[in-house]
């Protein structure tokens, strides 16, 4: 476990690890979070309740995994193609305001401080995605340890057990039938012959 850090492990699972950290740590979302689009290329609001934790996450691994950044660069990283019907599809850059209040929150709760130009991530806020990080490495760890304890001893849970039953079902099925068909193309044959 010594000297891993935030980019040896999945992104993905550690902004969602930090997002549920936020929530349970009395960060708040803005009232207009259940209403706003993320930007002018978006169709409709996220489908998710904890977005807005989920982006605010993101931009504090953008900034460690950048350095410091401005709401610009932000909003031109978390921008996207436009569908604009007929006409050719079109860049835009996500909305400011939010990307703004994420940094604003963060910047509250001493996790980014202000730069000369954008904010940068602190101590405060390293730590976390560092901690988070190990975290998420010993669990995989762990799960990998356990899958091969069962594999080695051949315990299997009753929904892997139902899925290999069904499997063994489909596969006997397929067998049967290409038997089937290599039987008809048999007998095709043999007539085709006496004819």
């Amino acid at each position: 476990m010594f000297g891993l850090g935030v980019f040896d492990v999945n992104a993905g699972k550690l902004i969602n690890e930090v997002a549920e950290e936020f929530k349970k740590n009395g960060f708040r979302q803005p009232e207009f979070a259940d209403f706003a689009k993320t930007g002018i290329s978006r169709e409709r609001a996220p489908q998710r309740r904890d977005w807005y934790f989920v982006r605010m996450a993101s931009v504090l691994y953008r900034l460690y995994r950048e350095g410091t950044l401005g709401t610009g660069s932000l909003r031109t990283y978390y921008g996207g193609r436009k569908n604009r019907g007929t006409k050719r599809h079109h860049f835009y850059r996500a909305g400011g305001k939010i990307i703004r209040t994420c940094l604003q929150e963060l910047e509250k709760h001493g996790l980014v401080k202000k730069a000369l130009k954008g904010r940068a991530i602190t101590g405060k806020g390293q730590k976390l995605l560092n901690e988070k990080a190990k975290s998420i490495a010993k669990t995989t760890a762990e799960e990998k340890e356990r899958k091969l304890l069962r594999e080695e001893k051949g315990f299997v849970s009753e929904e892997e057990r139902k899925v290999k039953e069904e499997l063994k079902k489909l596969g006997k099925q397929k067998a049967s039938a290409e038997k089937e068909k290599k039987l008809e193309k048999q007998e095709k044959k043999k007539k085709e012959k006496e004819a």
